[in-house]
């Protein structure tokens, strides 16, 4: 009976809300029944009014992280696949350094340096050698083939696959700062061209696995090395040699700042000698490229201590005048063959710069200037040395405005080396104590000669940094 009940057909009817199906079409769904709780239900909307908004916040979150890992997972495939030899997180370390290289960029960067960046053959106009070569040439950067080691990095020496000797700058760490300053000297020193600036030959890619600089090779040391440091041998560098290395090194610096860069980190360590003495000012990672009409910038103080310039410590201004400062202090070094700084002298005399100014206003420059220059037996000696320290004290002034500018120290150096110190002249300049006057070298707080009172607008000068 029940199957032919079936085949006949029945008709069920139930009772809906007619208000409840009308709610669930408004909002999309379909009106139905639910045989198990016997109640009516909305199609495609029930699950979704059972959620809380906690979890519903939930799921639309791990479906963003879900895409996000994907896209970020597809990027890594495709850079792979252009650049495999680089490091995975270099490029966007090196992408938030080359927005952020300050006035240089924004200045000097042109179009066609933006275009070489992206073809990687050149870097601001300066060839870029790969990682792998630079390996080969320097031997795996082999701990014999050092040069030497300062505050930002090793230098190696290398020899390319030309035959060209090259010494490799090799970065402490590829981080931010790193960056930038690599950044700064290769574009710094790509437009600067003068005979006793250090050439630079290439680099690496910024998106390299190391930050590495090329420039020529120097094969005799730095002016530290012959002064008080490994090459150092009593006679090894001669009064008339550091004259020259003086009117040298002032020369490139001259040249900087009329090409409106201070270098910044002028020292004995960043003057490199050829095979004939002849001067090559290095390192430039610290420089600053300066606006047009601007009398300074206001950065952090940055340098090697015992050359710093006092004012610039102390007021955070930067200019031409800082690296006066420091180059007296290089002539001061050239004069007496000591260290800027020695823990082993006594407190007072432990910066070179306070102990040259106190031997000074004390009428003591023979105890300052290197016995081995023939200060006291020979009369041209003592009368340029006497010079020199004059020239040196001006520039340690601790007011920037009381110190000469570069051109002025320039032209300076060159009349005490062209003047004609004949004895036969020392009976008209001789005084009582052997000593003879100095050219009048204004301004007037400047002394006639070693034996008078140097007065000087910083009585106690300060420590550099």
């Amino acid at each position: 009976m029940m199957t032919a009940t079936i085949n006949q057909g029945f008709e069920v009817q139930w009772t809906a809300d007619v208000n409840h199906c009308l709610y669930c079409k408004g909002l999309g769904g379909s009106c139905g029944y639910n045989w198990t709780s016997c109640q009516p239900i909305c199609f495609h909307y029930y699950y979704a009014r059972g959620m809380s908004l906690g979890t519903k916040f939930a799921i639309a979150a791990a479906c963003f992280v879900v895409l996000l890992v994907f896209s970020f997972l597809v990027y890594i495939i495709y850079r792979r696949r252009r650049h495999p030899k680089e490091g995975l997180f270099t490029p966007f370390r090196s992408r938030s350094s080359s927005i952020s290289t300050g006035p240089l960029s924004r200045k000097y960067l042109s179009n066609a340096s933006m275009k070489d960046l992206e073809k990687g053959s050149t870097y601001f106009g300066v060839h870029v050698f790969t990682y792998a070569e630079l390996e080969e040439a320097t031997n795996n950067f082999n701990s014999n083939k050092e040069l030497g080691d300062g505050g930002f990095g090793t230098v190696y020496h290398g020899k390319l696959r030309d035959g060209r000797e090259v010494a490799v700058k090799r970065l402490y760490e590829n981080n931010y700062r790193r960056v930038e300053q690599f950044m700064n000297e290769v574009e710094i020193l790509n437009r600067l061209r003068h005979q006793n600036l250090v050439t630079l030959y290439g680099c690496t890619s910024r998106h390299s696995r190391e930050l590495l600089l090329v420039y020529e090779y120097i094969p005799n040391g730095t002016v530290a090395d012959h002064l008080h440091g490994d090459r150092a041998e009593a006679g090894s560098l001669t009064w008339p040699t550091r004259m020259s290395i003086a009117i040298e090194t002032a020369s490139a610096l001259a040249y900087l700042h009329a090409s409106d860069v201070i270098h910044r980190d002028v020292k004995t360590t960043n003057i490199l000698l050829d095979s004939n003495f002849g001067v090559k000012v290095a390192d430039f990672g610290l420089s600053r490229l300066f606006p047009n009409d601007v009398t300074h910038v206001s950065t952090a103080p940055q340098g090697t201590p015992g050359y710093v310039d006092p004012e610039y410590h102390q007021c955070y201004q930067l200019t031409d005048k800082s690296d006066v400062y420091s180059f007296g202090v290089v002539l001061v070094e050239l004069i007496s063959s000591k260290p800027a700084v020695d823990m082993n002298r006594h407190h007072n005399e432990i910066n070179l710069a306070n102990m040259a100014i106190s031997k000074i206003q004390n009428q003591a420059l023979h105890e300052l200037v290197d016995t081995s220059l023939g200060y006291e037996s020979d009369y041209a000696v003592k009368m340029m040395t006497t010079s020199v320290a004059e020239l040196a004290f001006r520039c340690l002034q601790l007011e920037k405005e009381m110190r000469p500018s570069m051109d002025e120290v320039l032209e300076t150096l060159k009349g005490i080396d062209k003047e004609d110190y004949k004895v036969e002249k020392a009976d008209l300049v001789i005084q009582k104590d052997n000593v003879g006057l100095l050219k009048s070298i204004d301004p007037p707080f400047s002394p006639d000669s070693v034996t008078d009172k140097w007065v000087s607008r910083s009585t106690t000068p300060n420590t550099s940094a």
